[in-house]
C-alpha cells in the first residue's frame, strides 16, 4: 500500500493551478510507493475557496503560518512570489516538513544559503522546481552527454523569449518590481537557462553580461504610473569550470515569442538541440554517419526507453508542459518514501543563485565576474 504524503501548498493562482494538475494526475500514472493528499491550499485572493474546490484541495487558508505548523501536513509546496520563498521555506524546514520551491529559489544568494542551511539542519528533502530538466527530452540530452555521446563539449547556446509585457501600456505587474521579484527576464527565465547549463555541461565560473529595461514606467491599477525596476532584457556569455563556453539571451519583449526556450549543445563529436514549443522532440547529431545521410535527426522521446516516458501513452503520443511538473513530483515524492537524494534540489538553486548576482554584477560593471563558489 502507498504511504500518503500530505501536502500544502502555498500560493494558488498559475503556478498554484500547475502544481495542483501534477498532484491530481501522478497517482493514475506512475506506482512510487507514495499517494499525494491534497490536504491545504494557502492563498490571499478572494477566489481562493473556489480555487481550492476546483482544483481538489480539502481545505484553503489565507495564511501560510497554518501550513507550515499543521502537523498533518508531511510536505510543502511554495508557489509564491521570490521575495517570500525564503521565510516560508526556512519555518518549512523548522517544522519538520519536506519542501518542493519554485524558482529562483531566492532574491539573493544569502537567502538561498539561508534555505539550504535550513533544509540540511532539519533532515528533510528539498527540491526546487527547475522543471524543465523533467522533459524527457532534456533528460535524453542529458544522459546522451553523460554516456560521452558527444565528446568534449564546447559550446551551450539558450535563449528564453516570450513577448506578454510587449504593449508598453501592459500593466505594472509583481514581476517588475526588484523588492518583490528580485529581478526580469534574466532571473525568472535565465534561471531556467542556467539550471539547464549546468545539468548538461556543468558549473559556471565566470560571467559578462549586459540588461536593459525598455519600457522604464507602467500604468498601475491606481491610475499612475510606476517604475519598472527589472530588466525586461538580458544577453551574457559564461566560461564553464570544463572551459566549455556558454551564450545566453532572454527577453520579455520578443515579439512573437509565447514560451519560446531553446538550446543548443555542441562537442567534438556531436551536438544537440532542443526547443520547449516542440518539447517531445531531440534534434540530434552524431559524427561519423555516413556522408549522404549526414545532419541532424529528430528523435521523438516518447518510447518506454526514453527518461519519465514510459509510464503515460503508447510511442507517438505526445506529452505537454504540464507533465513536466508531474516528473518533479514523482523525483520528489519517491525521494521522501526511499528516502534518497532528489535533484534539481536547494543546492542547485543556490548555485544558480550565484551565477545570477554574478550576471548582475557583470551587467553593473561591465567586465568578467567570477561567480562565488
Amino acid at each position: 500500500m502507498a504511504r500518503q504524503i500530505r501536502m500544502g501548498l502555498i500560493g494558488h493562482k498559475f503556478m498554484g493551478r500547475a502544481h495542483s494538475h501534477a498532484l491530481r494526475d501522478l497517482p493514475m500514472f506512475f506506482d512510487i510507493g507514495a499517494e499525494p493528499v491534497m490536504q491545504t491550499l494557502c492563498g490571499l485572493e478572494e477566489d481562493l475557496e473556489a480555487a481550492a474546490r476546483r482544483y481538489g484541495w480539502a481545505s484553503w487558508t489565507h495564511s501560510w503560518r497554518e501550513v507550515v505548523e499543521d502537523p498533518r501536513i508531511d510536505a510543502i509546496s511554495i508557489c509564491t512570489p521570490g521575495h517570500t520563498h525564503c521565510e516560508i521555506a526556512v519555518a518549512a524546514c523548522r517544522a519538520g516538513k519536506h519542501v518542493i520551491c519554485e524558482k529562483p529559489l531566492a532574491l539573493t544568494l544569502a537567502e538561498a544559503r539561508r534555505m539550504l542551511e535550513a533544509a540540511r539542519s532539519a533532515g528533510v528533502k528539498h527540491a526546487v522546481n527547475f522543471n524543465y530538466r523533467k522533459a524527457p527530452a532534456v533528460a535524453l540530452a542529458h544522459q546522451l552527454i553523460r554516456e560521452g555521446h558527444l565528446g568534449r563539449i564546447f559550446l551551450f547556446h539558450g535563449f528564453y523569449f516570450q513577448d506578454w509585457p510587449l504593449d508598453p501600456e501592459f500593466p505594472h505587474v509583481w514581476r517588475m518590481d526588484r523588492s518583490v521579484a528580485g529581478a526580469g527576464s534574466m532571473a525568472d527565465k535565465g534561471s531556467h537557462l542556467l539550471d539547464l547549463a549546468r545539468f548538461l555541461v556543468g558549473e559556471i565560473a565566470e560571467v559578462s553580461a549586459a540588461t536593459e529595461i525598455y519600457v522604464k514606467e507602467r500604468p498601475s491599477a491606481g491610475g499612475t504610473r510606476l517604475p519598472v525596476t527589472t530588466d525586461d532584457a538580458a544577453v551574457f556569455t559564461v566560461r564553464f569550470s570544463t572551459g566549455a563556453l556558454g551564450l545566453f539571451a532572454t527577453s520579455r519583449m520578443a515579439a512573437g515569442h509565447k514560451n519560446g526556450l531553446g538550446f543548443e549543445v555542441q562537442g567534438a563529436r556531436g551536438s544537440l538541440r532542443f526547443d520547449l514549443e516542440r518539447l517531445n522532440e531531440l534534434q540530434v547529431y552524431l559524427a561519423g554517419e555516413p556522408g549522404a545521410t549526414e545532419g541532424f535527426r529528430t528523435v521523438l522521446a516518447t518510447s518506454p526507453e526514453h527518461p519519465y516516458a514510459g509510464a503515460w501513452w503508447p510511442p507517438g503520443h505526445v506529452l505537454g508542459w504540464e507533465h513536466t511538473f508531474v516528473h518533479q513530483y514523482v523525483d520528489f515524492l519517491r525521494a521522501v518514501v526511499d528516502d534518497t537524494q532528489v535533484r534539481p534540489d536547494f543546492e542547485d538553486g543556490m548555485k544558480a543563485q550565484a551565477v545570477l548576482e554574478a550576471i548582475e554584477t557583470a551587467a553593473r560593471n561591465r567586465r568578467w565576474i567570477q561567480v562565488e563558489a
